[in-house]
């Protein structure tokens, strides 16, 4: 066997284990699986710590958004940004809001999104994952399990922040009920009054417009009252000039 010929026996073995490595990372479209765990690879494999986690959160929504719950939250452990974290439990939170499941599902589902938020120790990436848990129970109509996430908040502006969210939710929802109950939680009169103007002004947007007068007059501000009062009736019946 001459020089040249033994050239392209080896030029021939390094193409064909190049296209057996390449086939190893060939995905057809429709093998969702596959294209996953490729991206899972490259995800883990990112040097930079906030592009791995940005990319990991991300990786984990859409596991949720697949109905792979478990998996979705597992990802949370390779996260190191505490904040990121977060987020993540809020997307994975309100991926699973979306799906319709019952109630005993999604009572599971949010027992170990809250499991997995009491290992975040930075305090306030704590609170804002569990007012995320909060508004993604208020969106899958799990309003009982979005009170007691809000109540067991701490920090009292958060826990404040986490019912005006979750009433917020529920307007939006039509819930004027649920809604009203979220803000009673709400200790402090300022942020009460912000809950309910906001409120106010969603149930109008919606052309809930008696819910929305309802929540008007509870505005204990007369300034506050005024403008959600103005901003009513301007939906009942525009005026030809804007507001300012």
């Amino acid at each position: 066997m001459n020089k040249f010929t033994s050239l392209m026996i080896i030029f021939v073995f390094l193409g064909i284990l190049g296209a057996c490595a390449g086939q190893a990372y060939a995905c057809a479209i429709q093998d969702r699986a596959c294209i996953l765990n490729l991206l899972e690879q490259n995800a883990l494999a990112i040097d930079h710590d906030s592009w791995r986690d940005q990319t990991l959160r991300e990786y984990a929504k859409t596991l949720a958004s697949d109905n792979q719950y478990d998996k979705a939250i597992a990802v949370i452990d390779q996260i190191k940004s505490p904040d990121t974290q977060a987020l993540t439990i809020r997307g994975i939170g309100m991926a699973v809001a979306e799906h319709g499941l019952d109630g005993k599902d999604y009572h599971n589902i949010f027992t170990k999104l809250r499991a997995r938020s009491d290992k975040i120790t930075h305090p306030p990436s704590y609170a804002i994952a569990l007012t995320y848990i909060a508004m993604a129970q208020a969106f899958a109509d799990d309003d009982e399990g979005a009170w007691k996430t809000a109540l067991d908040m701490e920090n009292d502006a958060l826990r404040h922040k986490a019912f005006g969210e979750t009433a917020e939710i529920q307007a939006e929802k039509g819930k004027y009920k649920q809604a009203m109950t979220s803000i009673t939680y709400i200790e402090s009169e300022a942020y009460r009054n912000k809950a309910y103007s906001i409120t106010s002004k969603l149930f109008a947007d919606a052309g809930h417009l008696q819910d929305a007068l309802n929540t008007a007059t509870q505005i204990t501000n007369a300034y506050k009252q005024a403008n959600a009062l103005q901003y009513v009736l301007d939906i009942q019946k525009p005026r030809e000039l804007d507001r300012d």
